[in-house]
């Protein structure tokens, strides 16, 4: 019984397919639709083909007219489905264009919709009954990918675009605000975080498992890619303890504990030993522990001991700890000056 039911559903999603192609054949921008249409079809349940999506990229840009609708047609097939491979490779495609789309295309993903780009792939209500697995992945996943367009917003750039900078990040860095070096950090954490939330790869049983095993591998090179920039922000963070406001030093350990609670499941989900993820790890140890045992003098004569769960007020920061010169003196954020 059931074997008839997937027969009969792959039959239907096929008639689907060719009805879509007949009716886009006939539109104005045929070539587009056509080319998402082909790349996001109901069977077979794998990733969309990599021929399939040089051809979108391709069409992507050209222009900002070519782009903008391409960005419009992929949310709006998106949203309109209600098959979960299709939400996947749809989704798939918008993790392809963060990772190596061309910049015209990333500027309209980052800018859609025009109002502001928030939250538009909010799939929390998704449900494919006859696919309950992976309409759990298809939920998280697009929530993953939100969460990695906002902390690509705070960076400025995309984080793992094969495009980003790189040559010159250090230096970059060196120049931030210890309140922008710390949200930056704080980012991160919030993208390491939502990994953490993967779902069970038990879809691998109901014969889609190819879809999962691709989100899988882009993950890992995400969490790769964000153990390398975690690394070089605390790098810098740890010159600056001496400069650090007490609100600033909060904000900092309570990221490094969300993070070191994360590195268990983590270590479950990528499985593969980096240099960079070790030393990730033991520098995160290394700061937390070197933060939270400075003691910052209170009015009074009392002690706060950084890493404490009260929320510390305007009153509690303690921003004069540099030593000053002269009245004239400048106080550099980096402590390589």
């Amino acid at each position: 019984m059931g074997r008839t039911v997937s027969l009969r559903r792959r039959i239907v999603a096929l008639l689907k397919d060719k009805a879509s192609l007949s009716k886009a054949s006939f539109l104005s921008a045929a070539s587009l639709r056509l080319a998402l249409l082909r790349a996001t079809t109901h069977h077979p349940p794998t990733p969309p083909d990599d021929r399939r999506l040089s051809d979108l990229l391709l069409l992507g840009q050209t222009s900002r007219a070519a782009a903008s609708p391409l960005i419009s047609a992929l949310m709006d097939r998106l949203h309109r489905t209600g098959d979960s491979v299709v939400a996947l490779k749809c989704l798939l495609i918008v993790h392809h264009i963060i990772r190596r789309g061309p910049f015209i295309l990333q500027d309209q993903l980052s800018i859609f919709p025009a109002a502001g780009g928030h939250n538009y792939l909010n799939l929390s209500a998704f449900r494919d009954g006859a696919a309950w697995s992976l309409s759990r992945w298809v939920r998280w996943y697009a929530r993953y990918l939100e969460t990695l367009l906002s902390t690509s917003r705070a960076f400025g750039y995309f984080l793992c675009s094969s495009a980003a900078i790189k040559d010159s990040d250090d230096l970059r860095i060196s120049s931030f605000l210890n309140s922008d070096l710390v949200r930056e950090i704080d980012a991160l954490a919030a993208l390491v975080e939502e990994i953490c939330k993967l779902p069970d790869a038990d879809a691998d049983r109901s014969g889609d498992g190819a879809l999962v095993k691709e989100i899988i591998g882009f993950i890992i090179g995400d969490y790769l890619t964000a153990a390398n920039e975690l690394l070089r922000r605390l790098g810098e963070a740890g010159g600056r303890l001496a400069c650090l406001s007490f609100g600033d030093s909060f904000e900092l350990v309570c990221a490094l504990k969300r993070l070191l609670n994360c590195r268990e499941t983590l270590s479950a989900i990528c499985v593969v030993q980096k240099p960079s993820i070790e030393m990730m790890w033991s520098t995160i140890e290394e700061l937390k522990d070197r933060i939270q045992k400075l003691q910052v003098y209170r009015d009074g004569g009392k002690f706060l001991i950084l890493g404490t769960r009260a929320k510390p007020s305007e009153s509690a920061r303690f921003d004069g700890r540099v030593i000053r010169v002269g009245g004239d003196s400048v106080e550099f954020h980096s402590g390589r000056f």
